[in-house]
């Protein structure tokens, strides 16, 4: 483990910054997988609720060891103002979910990405070099093929409903890179969950229903993937510059394309196939464009 550790401590800080972004998509599919079931069980916006007070409750046992001193952050109005924008993303979200199809949720998930890179170029004073913004668009153009056939402008105005979710996802992020600056990822991640958690009880209690222990248990462990999974999205925003590392945000779908064949049976199509590649070829890509750059 300690050379393990030692050896990814000797890679790039971009490269680094990639790993930490893999992993987090990974969990945040499996993330997706768990809350998706439940949420045909439970109302969307309870399950918003549920999830992050369970994502607390995992999270408690490494405060009480180390005392809520250590956890406590530096700019308490800064984690309220990203739980705020990071509520407000998640409730427009649920909102237009039921109204339209999956195929163009996942189209228009992926534009925050693209909505990172220009708020990091704008006011992180990030550089975008053409390299980013042509993994980011070879990216985005494998996820056009993979859930362009199934487009449909039957969502009309929650469509736009859905879009507007993805800039206030991005602005979350960047503030997140933003505290990284001064915060730990594990304090960020803490007060998400409790930022989160709060703000969401209201609306969680607009259409409250009894929850089952298996029920429970199916939370407990979106809280465990969650946490983990902005963990690492943390870490990653620590060693690297945010639109570094969004063009391996399409390999998510490439996850979830690979669960779903594993869990459920479906067999990828050939668009599936095709937009997958195009997504690892764009990403191995860039790794190796920002590896030599810091070489």
């Amino acid at each position: 483990m300690d050379l393990t550790r030692h050896r990814a401590g000797r890679l790039d800080p971009t490269v680094q910054g990639l790993l930490w972004s893999v992993a987090a998509g990974l969990c945040f599919v499996l993330l997706n997988t768990m809350t998706r079931y439940l949420t045909t069980q439970i109302p969307p916006l309870q399950s918003q609720f549920l999830r992050y007070l369970c994502g607390v409750i995992v999270l408690l046992p490494l405060v009480l060891r180390s005392g809520m001193a250590a956890w406590m952050p530096q700019n308490i109005r800064g984690q309220f103002v990203r739980g705020f924008v990071h509520t407000t993303g998640l409730a427009i979200w649920f909102t237009a979910i039921p109204h339209i199809s999956l195929a163009d949720t996942t189209a228009i998930g992926f534009t925050t990405p693209i909505f990172i890179m220009l708020g990091a170029w704008i006011f992180l004073r990030e550089p975008m070099r053409w390299e980013r913004w042509l993994a980011a668009l070879l990216g985005f153009g494998g996820v056009l093929i993979v859930v362009g056939p199934g487009l449909t402008a039957s969502g009309g105005y929650y469509s736009l409903v859905m879009l507007s979710s993805a800039p206030m996802f991005a602005a979350s992020f960047l503030i997140s890179k933003a505290l990284t600056r001064y915060e730990s990822a594990g304090v960020i991640v803490l007060w998400q969950s409790i930022t989160v958690t709060i703000l969401s009880l209201p609306l969680a209690l607009l259409n409250w229903q009894p929850v089952s222990a298996a029920q429970w248990a199916g939370y407990m462990l979106c809280g465990l993937l969650g946490s983990g999974a902005h963990y690492l999205l943390m870490r990653s925003y620590a060693v690297a510059e945010i639109s570094a590392t969004q063009s391996v945000k399409f390999l998510d779908l490439v996850w979830a394309a690979l669960l779903g064949w594993l869990v459920f049976a479906d067999v990828p199509t050939s668009h599936s196939l095709i937009g997958g590649t195009i997504i690892a070829g764009a990403t191995l890509w860039i790794a190796r464009r920002e590896a030599r750059r810091g070489t």
